[in-house]
């Protein structure tokens, strides 16, 4: 049985189709071993890329920002019944804030949309590849001190 309140890290990749995160996971996989294979010039240059890479949060609040947007605007100018859609929206945050899932949620999942842990899984992957955590040494503090550089950087 899911939970009522999953766990915010995987809330998304709870609710979301075994074959479309094993998709997800088989493509994480190829970039890693590609990039990983190119040098630290080509880790360099996806590391940049997954900075820019919108998550699938990301994704769903731009489009429901749109959408409310739209209602509202259409609510003044056309028919106050467009006012119903930014309420329907708000009720799919809701939704997804609670459960980890919304209707437009399945559809960016299947279009690759990826979880802010599935792209950080991508990048620590590529940079343990270009050796950013053999630098970690030291006791208590030094130790997590470097630790906690090593994965700011």
């Amino acid at each position: 049985m899911t939970e009522l309140v999953p766990s915010t890290t995987s809330r998304v990749a709870e609710q979301t189709d075994s074959t479309v995160n094993e998709r997800i996971r088989r493509q994480t996989e190829a970039n890693v071993a590609y990039f990983g294979k190119g040098g630290s010039q080509a880790i360099e240059e996806r590391l940049c890329e997954l900075d820019r890479e919108w998550d699938v949060e990301r994704v769903l609040e731009a489009n429901a920002a749109t959408i409310a947007l739209t209602g509202l605007c259409l609510g003044a100018l056309v028919n106050r019944r467009w006012f119903f859609l930014p309420a329907v929206v708000a009720g799919f945050l809701l939704q997804h804030a609670i459960q980890g899932w919304c209707p437009p949620i399945p559809v960016f999942r299947r279009l690759g949309m990826r979880t802010q842990t599935e792209i950080e899984q991508e990048r620590y992957a590529l940079k343990a590849i270009r050796g950013d955590f053999k630098t970690i040494t030291g006791n208590g503090d030094e130790k997590a001190t470097a630790a906690l550089e090593a994965v700011r950087a």
